[in-house]
């Protein structure tokens, strides 16, 4: 994971893909499907554009100040948060350890290049003020990322400026 000191007194949480965390997802995905089994109630499946991405937190009294998100081309990510300490190779992941609101960012074809994506402000507000929060109880945090409409993972950039409430 990478935390790098963004400005003075601002730390900035990079998401990083859990590409281990990702493939059991969808070996489990493939498991229930070779099987012909149904998933149990209630539980989440990874979809085939999603992937598990990670934050780990240093400190822990953490400030929430903005979303810095650039999709190197067009289309649309959702980042939902997990809110429980979930481990898919102990537990499935339930459809109630998702956080509300979550996080869409997008970049239209008339987007100039570099730009910041576009965001709904409120929903990503009140989610990176939760992150912050959680940062109080977890050392890492998890996170479905959705990639739609063109977007890809090797074209984002995501991270989260927070600041130590010292």
């Amino acid at each position: 994971m990478e935390q790098t000191e963004a400005t003075s007194g601002e730390v900035e949480l990079q998401f990083q893909e859990d590409a281990a965390l990702t493939e059991k997802m969808r070996l489990r995905v493939s498991s229930l499907q070779r099987s012909g089994r149904k998933r149990e109630d209630g539980e989440r499946l990874l979809l085939p554009h999603e992937a598990v991405y990670r934050l780990d937190f240093r400190e822990r009294d953490l400030r929430f100040r903005r979303w810095d998100v650039t999709l190197g081309g067009r289309g649309r990510v959702t980042v939902t948060g997990i809110s429980q300490h979930w481990t898919p190779d102990l537990t499935h992941l339930m459809s109630r350890q998702l956080l509300e609101p979550v996080g869409a960012f997008w970049r239209g074809a008339e987007d100039p290049e570099g730009a910041p994506a576009r965001r709904m402000e409120a929903d990503v507000q009140e989610l990176g003020e939760r992150i912050a929060a959680l940062a109080e109880v977890r050392k890492v945090m998890y996170f479905l990322l959705a990639f739609e409409d063109g977007a890809r993972p090797a074209e984002l950039r995501c991270s989260l400026a927070v600041a130590a409430r010292r």
